[in-house]
């Protein structure tokens, strides 16, 4: 028996990265697991692997900051695989420039992806989980919401959002058996970091190699952590021990 077994998750993301890593651990522990995003070749390639290992799996393409779009995706999981217990909000995105530079545009699409997008989901996940009287929401901040980030004042702004929801929540739904917490990891090996060395590569002229060094300059251990490790976090917050923390930003560096 799976830790997991007869548990519904829905993550956000799912196709790659941190997603993906969750996605495979959360069906490696017996959870039927729904993943969501914009990239249909991701999807269907995380829902492959978990069903290749004998877990069960939904592609469910979407934008998590589009509330229809969300409210059809909860809608076709429940119909197939059954109220939501556990939901991982994972999907972000970020820019880098200076603030005096920031545009309405980017500000606007990031705090939509970053914290509509979770607002969304929480709120649609939420009637399932008090229903259950269980739940679990992980969301996937950053170090950039516990200390800020240079250069990247909106994604900072929306992973401090994204604690303060994942706190609130904590608070207000404990009574109904569900948990709310969020990881906030540093550089992890994913599609942000490559973007980001690209980056200064385009705007220093340094190579790559120099880019990553200094970037994570940044990281505690001088070094990205590795989704799977994010994944792991994950899979403790909603393990049998998990009903012990509630309300926490856990820092993965």
């Amino acid at each position: 028996m799976g830790e997991l077994d007869g548990r519904v998750a829905f993550v956000t993301g799912g196709g790659r990265g941190i997603g993906r890593a969750i996605a495979l651990a959360f069906a490696a522990a017996g959870a039927k697991v729904a993943v969501t995003g914009r990239t249909i070749d991701a999807l269907e390639a995380t829902c492959a692997a978990i069903v290749a290992a004998g877990g069960i799996a939904r592609a469910v393409p979407g934008d998590v900051s589009d509330s229809g779009a969300v409210n059809e995706a909860f809608r076709l999981v429940r119909s197939t695989l059954g109220p939501v217990d556990i939901l991982v909000n994972n999907a972000g995105i970020t820019a880098s420039m200076k603030f005096a530079q920031t545009d309405d545009a980017t500000w606007e699409r990031i705090m939509r992806v970053n914290v509509t997008g979770p607002f969304y989901t929480c709120r649609a996940a939420v009637a399932d989980m008090q229903a259950q009287g269980w739940g679990r929401i992980i969301n996937i901040a950053s170090t950039a919401a516990l200390q800020g980030l240079p250069f990247s004042a909106p994604y900072s702004a929306s992973k401090h959002a994204l604690l303060g929801l994942t706190r609130s929540l904590a608070l207000e739904l404990a009574r109904y058996g569900i948990t709310s917490n969020a990881l906030c990891p540093g550089w992890v090996e994913t599609d942000m970091l490559y973007n980001a060395i690209q980056a200064v590569v385009e705007k220093t002229g340094r190579s790559a190699e120099d880019a990553r060094a200094s970037i994570l300059t940044t990281s505690g251990q001088q070094q990205p952590v590795s989704p799977e490790a994010v994944a792991e976090a994950a899979l403790h917050l909603v393990g049998p021990q998990g009903h012990t923390i509630n309300g926490q930003a856990i820092p993965i560096v």
